[in-house]
């Protein structure tokens, strides 16, 4: 991989971005935020799979929910 891509992928920490993720729900994120995470889903596979698992509970309790 790129190290430029990488070393701007990791601008934000994965701690960082799990809470991003977590809180999108509940509050839209700024553009800064949105640029951060999007450049760091591109170098991190497990924020990638986090990313997934919480669509996937989002959908579940939706459909729970109706």
């Amino acid at each position: 991989m790129n190290p430029f891509r990488q070393a701007i992928g990791h601008l934000v920490s994965c701690k960082d971005v799990s809470r991003l993720l977590s809180q999108a729900e509940e509050r839209p994120m700024t553009a800064w935020e949105r640029l951060r995470v999007t450049w760091h889903l591109a170098v991190c596979s497990m924020c990638r799979a986090f990313e997934r698992q919480l669509a996937l509970m989002r959908e579940a309790i939706r459909r729970y929910r109706s």
